[in-house]
């Protein structure tokens, strides 16, 4: 219908009232999600762009270092808190997020479809998403006409000076799974000889994977052929490999060493004192949704957590260690600080294993 002119005038002066006093009818506004994660974090970004649009929710990721790090962040911003949600922690700090109390509980509907001996947490603050095994990895090209260690103690032997690279345990996830490794092979009155015996052998140590592996590994143009990261890095050297023709095997291995690797699960978990549970809730079920599960394995070099997740072709590369070491929650909750301190004391100090033992 045609409007009149004093019509229309009468309209337009509605409007600037209404703006001008607020009574405009507000645009819904989307809810903006912030989730914490370690710097390894990868997903699809179409995956993450569908969730949004199907759910309304932007999604924020903001990285927080290795998963050490990102867990001191979360610990120390407890009442304030920096995100909604934290991905990324794992068994090794379960204690310590839980004991912190910046989780607060959330029993996903699908917990049901997820492997129930990664369901450790009973108060369900904390959802397992993937599982693997930390593991020592090893340049093929520089083993080719050399010996390989035969035991995990061999690391410690000058022919195997300044050739192995770690992670610090007090920063890095796979750091301290490395050390907890050590605990179950060689025993509270063993570790810390080990230990001595690595830094007079000229262990490298760094504060996290990436810098271990992507700056110091040979692979990537370092000076050390054997490193800690996963038993499914090779794999992922073969997938992301740009070699014509494209090699058949990986150019790295594992070097699964008697107890050597470590069982290694990660969890999400909702921090206590956002604003956006809603949201923080729908994310984390679609976290261990189907689609999501099946993308994690080529995207962080994990194992999904749901029991009805696909592998992609490529894990067939990805060895299970035949003797992985573990600790129970409970051993690891009673000694990871005075473990961690006496590393330090060893590793970083340079104070003799035995002065260390006999101040226990």
């Amino acid at each position: 219908m045609y409007r009149t002119p004093k019509a229309g005038w009468l309209v337009g002066l509605g409007a600037l009232l209404l703006l001008t006093f607020g009574l405009w009818p507000a645009r819904a506004q989307q809810t903006t999600l912030t989730v914490l994660t370690h710097d390894s974090w990868s997903l699809d970004k179409n995956l993450v762009a569908r969730f949004e649009r199907e759910s309304g929710i932007r999604v924020r990721f903001l990285k927080g270092g290795d998963a050490g790090e990102m867990l001191n962040k979360a610990i120390l911003s407890k009442g304030a808190p920096i995100a909604d949600v934290i991905y990324g922690f794992d068994n090794t700090m379960l204690s310590r997020a839980l004991e912190a109390d910046i989780l607060q509980p959330y029993r996903s509907p699908e917990l049901a479809n997820l492997r129930p001996e990664l369901r450790i947490d009973q108060t369900f603050r904390a959802t397992p998403v993937d599982f693997g095994y930390v593991a020592l990895n090893y340049d093929r090209d520089f083993f080719k006409d050399k010996p390989l260690p035969q035991r995990f103690a061999d690391l410690a032997l000058p022919e195997f000076a300044g050739l192995l690279v770690v992670q610090n345990p007090a920063t890095s996830s796979p750091g301290l799974a490395f050390l907890l490794a050590t605990v179950a092979a060689f025993g509270e009155d063993g570790y810390l000889d080990f230990w001595e015996n690595l830094r007079k052998n000229g262990v490298r140590v760094v504060s996290g994977w990436s810098e271990a592996y992507y700056t110091h590994f040979t692979r990537a143009g370092g000076d050390r052929p054997l490193v800690v990261s996963y038993s499914t890095s090779p794999a992922a050297e073969l997938y992301y490999s740009e070699a014509q023709p494209k090699p058949t095997e990986p150019p790295t291995a594992n070097l699964f060493l008697p107890r050597s690797s470590f069982f290694q699960v990660e969890y999400v978990g909702i921090l206590k004192g956002t604003r956006n549970l809603r949201a923080a809730q729908r994310f984390v079920d679609w976290l261990v949704s189907k689609p999501v599960q099946e993308n994690i394995p080529t995207q962080m070099w994990v194992y999904p957590a749901r029991q009805d997740a696909r592998l992609p072709e490529v894990f067939r590369f990805a060895q299970v260690p035949p003797e992985p070491a573990r600790l129970t929650p409970q051993q690891i909750a009673n000694n990871r600080e005075r473990w961690i301190r006496e590393w330090t004391q060893v590793v970083v100090q340079g104070q003799t294993a035995q002065a260390v033992k006999a101040r226990r």
